[in-house]
């Protein structure tokens, strides 16, 4: 049985008689009726009765044509179908990251987008929190995985969790015990300058206590507060994410900061100006589901919200 004699006996039987169904199909007459015969030769069956008025179906032809329309249908609703998937284009979504969350969630979460949203197509843009602010405002970028976003009528943001800080140094036989927020502030202290959240964070606190912040050396480069640290130059206030496998080696300490806390907001964030993404949906869910790594890691360090 092929398509091409489901559509032949169809038309036949629509037009009763083989020489006008020849003529709406443009085939030879001969050509339409050694086609019928090699289908009922198939199926071992007659599936067209002639006589002098023209063509009748048999039951198992009437039954034929009303099952060959529904196969044609759905033939051609297959080939639309599939038609349409194979031309859609990716919905490109440019996705910035903060430095430590690349590193625990980054990977994970280019994985989990292929798997889960593949519609998708994902850019990550690594930066600090307040370089992906203006980036997402101005439309260069179009979500942001970030930090202390400030409320902004121009952005939707979804709040995942907080997470407190930590103070990193060279190991003092310390790292399970916390330290004071004015101890930290007596240290030389390598910090990024304002606007970034790390020091903003930390530069709160202290004013809620009355105390000043010093910082030693303005840097703005995780990489380069961590080398300073090992090297014992200066201390650091960070997430512990950025620090974790040093600590895990014993290069570093991390001691969580106390009376007060210092910690910082992690927020989903994107555009509230134009049209939405279709994947909106599920790349929040996926984005969610690829912090559980970042929660693992952090402990009691992290506040669900």
């Amino acid at each position: 049985m092929t398509l091409r004699q489901l559509r032949y006996l169809i038309a036949i039987i629509d037009a009763g008689n083989m020489t006008r169904a020849a003529a709406v199909l443009n085939v030879a007459q001969t050509a339409l009726s050694a086609q019928i015969r090699l289908f009922e030769d198939d199926l071992g069956i007659t599936l067209l009765t002639r006589h002098s008025r023209g063509i009748e179906p048999t039951d198992a032809g009437r039954f034929l044509y009303a099952r060959g329309q529904e196969i044609l249908r759905l033939v051609e609703d297959t080939r639309r179908d599939a038609r349409q998937l194979g031309t859609a284009r990716l919905e490109r979504v440019r996705f910035g990251i903060t430095p430590a969350l690349m590193l625990v969630v980054g990977a994970d979460l280019i994985e989990r987008v292929a798997r889960e949203c593949p519609g998708v197509g994902l850019v990550l843009i690594e930066a600090m929190s307040h370089v992906l602010l203006p980036d997402l405002l101005s439309g260069n970028l179009d979500y942001a995985l970030c930090y202390d976003l400030p409320s902004h009528p121009h952005l939707v943001r979804t709040a995942f969790l907080r997470e407190d800080l930590v103070f990193v140094s060279r190991p003092q036989g310390e790292a399970t015990r916390t330290i004071r927020l004015g101890d930290v502030l007596e240290h030389r202290l390598a910090m990024p300058e304002e606007p970034d959240t790390l020091r903003v964070a930390v530069a709160a606190a202290a004013r809620e206590m009355g105390a000043t912040l010093r910082i030693a050396h303005e840097v703005r480069s995780i990489s380069a507060m961590k080398t300073l640290a090992l090297r014992g130059t200066a201390s650091c206030v960070l997430p512990f994410a950025a620090v974790s496998d040093e600590v895990e080696a014993g290069r570093l300490e991390a001691r969580p900061i106390v009376e007060p806390s210092v910690f910082r907001t992690l927020y989903l964030a994107t555009p509230s100006q134009g049209p939405p993404f279709r994947c909106h949906e599920p790349l929040s869910r996926t984005v969610r589901d690829s912090l559980s790594a970042l929660f693992d890691l952090l402990g009691p360090l992290a506040h669900p919200l």
